[in-house]
């Protein structure tokens, strides 16, 4: 996994009580962290995936997926895991846009972690990737909470697309954002 070009001040949040939230890499040794989110049905409720059964799987996963992203963090709290965030690259004509992707252990819900998470990735992905003019994400229209997420960390609402994927053996509505690299940081 590429290790981190900015300065590690880059990557904590300060000012408040969610200052020790941070990004670094998810490694094979934060299994049992991994875990606790990736076996949560309700975490998986609105991800591509199910939920994990058992730590073999999850560290195929972590060695298959995880260490060969090119930007996959681990979301952590006093730097143990509480979920991972990753930006996902296009290419070709789309190679200014990436995919932005956020889960965080249910438990952590609804306290401003994932926002003050994807605001470090805000902060950090265009200066990491210079190339990149709009980092999106798609949410479930279903999924209140992440579009909240998101809209604190200052993407803007697009719009619904219609009938968009396929999640789960159904066809479901998505919501996209997106954050340009000349918007104002919240």
């Amino acid at each position: 996994m590429e290790q981190n070009s900015c300065t590690p001040d880059l990557l904590k949040e300060g000012g408040d009580e969610l200052s020790d939230i941070s990004l670094r890499p998810l490694d094979l040794s934060d299994i049992d962290d991994f875990m606790v989110w990736a076996t949560d049905a309700e975490v998986a409720r609105f991800c591509s995936w199910e939920p994990y059964t058992n730590k073999e799987d999850a560290l195929n996963y972590i060695k298959n997926s995880v260490l060969p992203h090119p930007w996959l963090k681990a979301v952590c709290l006093n730097n143990r895991p509480i979920g991972a965030v990753s930006v996902t690259k296009n290419s070709g004509r789309d190679i200014c846009r990436g995919e932005l992707g956020y889960v965080l252990a249910s438990q952590y819900w609804g306290k401003g972690f994932a926002t003050k998470a994807v605001r470090l990735v805000a902060k950090t992905i265009f200066i990491e990737w210079p190339h990149l003019e709009r980092l999106e994400a798609l949410v479930d229209v279903q999924n209140g909470g992440s579009q909240r997420v998101l809209e604190k960390a200052g993407f803007e609402r697009e719009g619904v697309l219609r009938n968009y994927t396929i999640l789960k053996g159904k066809s479901r509505d998505m919501v996209m954002f997106s954050l340009l690299s000349t918007d104002p940081r919240i």
